[in-house]
């Protein structure tokens, strides 16, 4: 009995030797399996790189990783920043979907989510900062609202309550916490109140700061208005179209005014955009998103860009949409017009519904826009040669590709984006 419990004390003692605590002292974490779910569960907030020691795009994220690290690690609320050889340690890998090099994997008290922002140090620190920082601030001055408005990264919304309590938006703050940042000004001056372009109080201000856009709102304050309000101003007047605002229009209940145009850049499209900006602010039960072939191909040619561009469509998020009998195109002089017997038109019931020309619309959603396809190619690909190779089976293979695979599709897939990383790309 005895000797027992002297085996049972000294692998007590062995684990908790290995059991150290992680110290936050500004350094990345090296885990593996023996250390992931302790350090998950030992911070509220951690990004973990999954990387592989050969891929071009990690060892470039890398030093990126090294500077913001200690800036994170310094936060009143610290977010960790931690990386796991996936290409070694391949069931964590497998356990959170990683099929690319680097796939990166915020977790929230726990809860993972695949990190779709800046890889730049600088702009991924005022990213992440969001996800540390209070549901809701309190500001109690002028300077406290410009500061925060100043600090609070471009990569969100933000609201604004002034006269209000912060009560009256906290469940709201919580449950868009990952979307916008809110806060409550509880002392501030009339000079303030030109500056956010309000006239009384209490009054809820909305600034997309990267689309340059304000909006306010007076009231009602319940629930449910304040809830329209908010969920309304997470997204542009007008939304160009992207692996993320799609996922963020599938997230409202609204229908889709999409226009789609040749070229985003063009200056006659710009004029156009500036047009829908203003049928947008005047029809706020819908979406306005416009879509540029040159940018946006693979998605712009579901809605038959055979007809003459640009042209109008009602979208409902599912795999078939609305035109307007009689106005497949609105290129003309006078494209105000022109909308406005689009938008007649549809609320008139006018319409013809017509089918997706391509692949199912969640499929394309839910997907990356570039390599993660050529990843399944090659799979497919290396599963027919292990085939065709060993007319018996038993060879263990990986579906992460190697770097001979990853090397020949990075090839043959254009960039997304020319000089940062866009949310939704797998790299390597």
């Amino acid at each position: 009995m005895m000797r027992l419990l002297m085996v049972f004390g000294v692998m007590l003692l062995i684990h908790f030797c290995r059991a150290e605590p992680f110290s936050v002292d500004g350094k990345v974490l090296v885990l593996d399996e023996s250390n992931f779910d302790s350090a998950i569960s030992s911070f509220d907030h951690i990004l973990v790189d999954f990387y592989a020691p050969w891929c071009g795009h990690c060892k470039r994220l890398s030093p990126e990783l090294d500077a913001a690290a200690p800036v994170l690690a310094a936060l009143k609320e610290p977010i960790i920043i931690a990386k796991v050889d996936a290409d070694k340690h391949t069931s964590l890998a497998k356990k959170y979907d990683v099929d690319a090099y680097p796939t990166i994997m915020l977790f929230n008290h726990g809860v993972p989510s695949e990190y779709r922002g800046p890889r730049k140090a600088d702009l991924l620190v005022r990213y992440l900062k969001k996800f540390a920082a209070s549901d809701v601030a309190i500001l109690d001055s002028d300077s406290a609202v410009n500061t925060f408005v100043e600090e609070a990264s471009t990569f969100f919304p933000i609201y604004i309550g002034f006269g209000l309590n912060n009560s009256v938006i906290e469940k709201l703050a919580i449950k868009y916490k990952k979307n916008a940042w809110f806060s409550v000004a509880k002392d501030f001056s009339e000079d303030l109140m030109v500056l956010y372009d309000f006239d009384k109080i209490p009054a809820l201000v909305s600034l997309n700061p990267v689309y340059n856009e304000r909006n306010t709102f007076y009231g009602p304050f319940e629930e449910e208005f304040l809830e329209d309000f908010v969920k309304q101003n997470l997204i542009p007047l007008a939304v160009p179209v992207s692996h993320d605002t799609l996922k963020l229009m599938k997230a409202d209940g609204r229908k889709i005014v999409l226009t789609i145009v040749e070229d985003e850049d063009e200056e006659r499209s710009r004029e156009l955009i500036k047009l829908l900006k203003a049928a947008a602010s005047a029809n706020r039960d819908l979406i306005f998103g416009y879509v540029g072939v040159k940018q946006l191909e693979e998605f712009a040619e579901n809605f038959d860009i055979g007809t003459k561009l640009p042209k109008m469509v009602v979208w409902n998020k599912s795999d078939d949409y609305l035109t307007v009998d009689g106005l497949e195109s609105i290129e003309g002089e006078d494209q105000a017009t022109l909308i406005t017997k689009f938008l007649e038109g549809y609320k008139e019931g006018r319409t013809i519904k017509k089918s997706f020309s391509g692949p199912s619309l969640m499929r394309f959603i839910n997907r990356s826009f570039d390599i993660r396809m050529v990843y399944i190619g090659v799979f497919v690909v290396a599963v027919l040669m292990l085939i065709q190779t060993f007319s018996k089976g038993g060879d263990d293979y990986h579906r992460v590709p190697n770097q001979d695979q990853v090397d020949h599709a990075t090839s043959s897939v254009s960039e997304v984006e020319s000089k940062e990383y866009k949310a939704g790309d797998k790299e390597d």
